[in-house]
């Protein structure tokens, strides 16, 4: 996942992103703003879990987001 196309198209991510971290909330993800580094921030801090973690919880997410990314014939 390219965090510079994630940050240029923010706010098509944000709904992904907050089904994935339901405890972040608009105001949050308004902060972030696509920045990866903002969003392991905000991660762990909302969630109480350390800068490691939220980095592999990130991972997780991009490895999902690229197999479920739909080669969209429309």
């Amino acid at each position: 996942m390219n965090w510079d196309i994630v940050e240029g198209n923010w706010k098509q991510f944000k709904g992904t992103v907050k089904s994935q971290w339901g405890k972040l909330t608009d105001d949050h993800l308004d902060v972030i703003a696509g920045k990866r580094d903002s969003l392991a921030g905000q991660i762990q801090e909302t969630y109480g879990i350390t800068k490691d973690q939220a980095e592999q919880e990130i991972k997780r997410f991009e490895a999902l987001s690229k197999e479920a990314s739909p080669k969209d014939p429309s």
